[in-house]
C-alpha cells in the first residue's frame, strides 16, 4: 500500500515536495486554500500529480500518512489542528527532503542578514569549486533539487516558519545570524517561544558539527548560557577576539579555525556597513571549516553584488542616491539601513505593522532623517513614533507619489532610502513588488 503524502500549499516548496514525494513512491495530493500558479499547475499535471485550490477537502486531507505544509500556513490553522489532533505527523519540506540526499548541508537563520549570509555563503563555495546548490527561503525548492540529485553540498536559509516543522533535521554547520523581535504574530507574542524556534536549527547537532553565531547579540548569548548544543562553537564578533571564531580589528576581520588563519581588510569587502562586516564574518567561516583556499574567499568577498531589495543602490539623480531595501521588513533591518546612511537621508517607512517598536531607532532618526514619508494604509505608530523629531512628515498611498515626494523633499548630496520596517501586504503583493515598484518609480523621474 502506497503511503499518502498531503502538501498544504503549492508555492515552491509544495510542488518541489510534491515531485520528490511522487520519485519516492508516495501516493501524492497537493491542497492550496489559495490559488495555485498556473506553471505549477502544468509542473504538477506533468508529473501526474492530484491537486485541489481555494478550499481543502478534508475527506482528501485527514487521510494522509504524512503532511508536508508549507512555512506561510501557521500551526493556529484549522486544518493543521485536525491533522495535529488525529496524530498526524506534519513537517517541513526541509525535514522531508533531507532522508533523500547525503548532501552535506550549512543552515542559515536569523531575524535579519540570513538572504546576504545565504547567498554570499554560496557564492563562496561556488567560486571555490563546490558543486553547490541554494535552497530553503530563497531560489529552486530543496526537496525539487533533492529529487534532481544534483549538488554535494546545500546552502539553506532558514525561517523559524521551517525550523519549526523539524524532527530529525540538522544541518553540518548552522549559522544563527542574530536574533531580535520579528514575526510574534506567529509565537503568541512570545519572544522566547520565538528565539527557541531559531536554536531548533542546532537542537539535533552533533559534536561533529558546527554552530557558528553572533557573540554580540543578547538573545543568542542568553541562550547559550541557560542551554547546551552538542555542536562546536564558533562565534563571530564586532568587539571581542577569540582563538576559535572571528573577529574584526579596526582594518580587519580574522578568522582563526584549527590554528589556521585568514585575514581581510574590511575596505575591500564589496559589501558596505558594520552589519555586512559580520555576514562576511559567517560566511567566510563557512568557507574556512569546507577548506574553501584564502585568496578564493578574499576574491569572492570583493566581488559579491549583494541582493536585490537589501540597500540596493537604484540610481543616482541630480546627485541624490535613491536606495531600495524593501527587504527591510522589521525594525532591526531598518535599523541597519540607517546606520549605513553616511548623508542627510529622506526615509521612505511603513506597512503592515508586526507589533513594531520604533524607540530603538530615535537616535538614528534624529542624526540622520531629515524627512519623512509614510507608505501605509494605517501610519500612525510611526507618526507618534517620529512626528516630533524630523522637520518633514508626509503620508503616500502609492509608491509613485512617495518617490516624487521623495525627490521634492531631497537636496544635492542627500540619499532617499525606502526601508520599510514593515511587511508590503496592505499595498503591495510582496516587499519584492514593493521593491520593484520603488525602482521603477525612481527611473520614470
Amino acid at each position: 500500500m502506497e503511503q499518502r503524502l498531503v502538501i498544504l500549499g503549492g508555492g515552491e516548496s509544495g510542488v518541489g515536495t510534491a515531485i520528490l514525494g511522487k520519485k519516492k513512491g508516495y501516493d501524492v495530493f497537493v491542497s492550496d486554500f489559495g490559488k495555485i500558479k498556473n506553471n505549477y499547475k502544468e509542473v504538477l499535471g506533468l508529473h501526474g500529480i492530484k491537486w485541489e485550490e481555494e478550499k481543502h477537502t478534508e475527506d482528501l486531507i485527514l487521510n494522509a500518512d504524512l503532511v508536508m505544509k508549507s512555512p506561510g500556513i501557521p500551526d493556529k490553522s484549522p486544518m493543521v489542528k485536525k491533522l495535529l489532533e488525529k496524530g498526524i505527523q506534519v513537517i517541513s519540506e526541509i525535514e522531508f527532503a533531507i532522508q533523500y540526499t547525503k548532501a552535506l548541508t550549512v543552515g542559515i537563520t536569523g531575524s535579519n542578514g540570513k538572504t546576504t549570509t545565504t547567498m554570499l555563503t554560496y557564492h563562496l563555495l561556488k567560486q571555490g569549486g563546490v558543486n553547490v546548490g541554494l535552497a530553503g527561503n530563497i531560489g529552486k525548492s530543496f526537496a525539487w533539487q533533492v529529487a534532481d540529485d544534483k549538488h554535494d553540498v546545500y546552502v539553506l536559509e532558514l525561517s523559524s516558519f521551517q525550523l519549526d516543522g523539524i524532527i530529525d533535521y540538522k544541518p553540518h554547520i548552522a549559522i544563527i545570524t542574530n536574533i531580535s523581535p520579528d514575526h510574534l504574530d506567529r509565537y503568541d507574542y512570545d519572544y522566547g517561544k520565538y528565539i527557541a524556534a531559531k536554536f531548533r536549527i542546532t537542537e539535533n547537532q552533533t559534536e561533529e558539527d558546527f554552530l557558528i553565531y553572533d557573540a554580540d547579540d543578547e538573545a543568542i548569548g542568553n541562550w547559550l548560557k541557560m542551554n547546551k548544543t552538542k555542536a562546536q562553537l564558533v562565534p563571530f564578533s564586532m568587539t571581542k577576539t577569540f582563538e576559535n571564531g572571528a573577529f574584526a580589528t579596526e582594518e580587519n576581520i580574522n578568522i582563526n579555525i584549527n590554528n589556521e588563519e585568514f585575514v581581510m581588510p574590511q575596505d575591500k569587502l564589496a559589501l558596505e556597513g558594520k552589519h555586512n562586516v559580520k555576514n562576511a564574518m559567517a560566511a567566510s567561516t563557512v568557507a574556512q571549516l569546507l577548506r574553501i583556499r584564502k585568496s578564493t574567499i578574499r576574491e569572492s568577498l570583493s566581488d559579491f553584488q549583494g541582493v536585490e531589495h537589501r540597500l540596493e543602490k537604484v540610481l543616482k539623480i541630480q546627485n541624490v542616491q535613491y536606495v531600495n531595501d524593501s527587504k527591510a521588513t522589521n525594525v532591526n533591518a531598518a535599523f541597519y539601513a540607517l546606520d549605513s546612511m553616511n548623508t542627510p537621508t529622506v526615509w521612505i517607512v511603513g506597512g503592515v505593522d508586526k507589533g513594531n517598536d520604533y524607540a530603538e531607532l530615535m537616535p538614528l532618526v534624529r542624526e540622520k532623517v531629515k524627512a519623512i514619508i509614510c507608505l501605509g494604509i494605517d501610519n500612525k505608530k510611526i507618526i507618534d513614533a517620529f512626528g516630533d523629531v524630523v522637520d518633514e512628515m508626509i503620508e503616500a498611498q502609492s509608491m509613485t507619489d512617495a518617490v516624487k515626494l521623495a525627490q521634492r523633499m531631497s537636496e544635492k548630496g542627500d540619499t532617499v532610502l525606502l526601508s520599510p520596517a514593515c511587511a508590503s501586504f496592505d499595498l503591495f503583493e510582496s516587499y519584492e513588488d514593493r521593491g520593484r515598484q520603488f525602482k521603477q518609480a525612481v527611473q520614470n523621474l
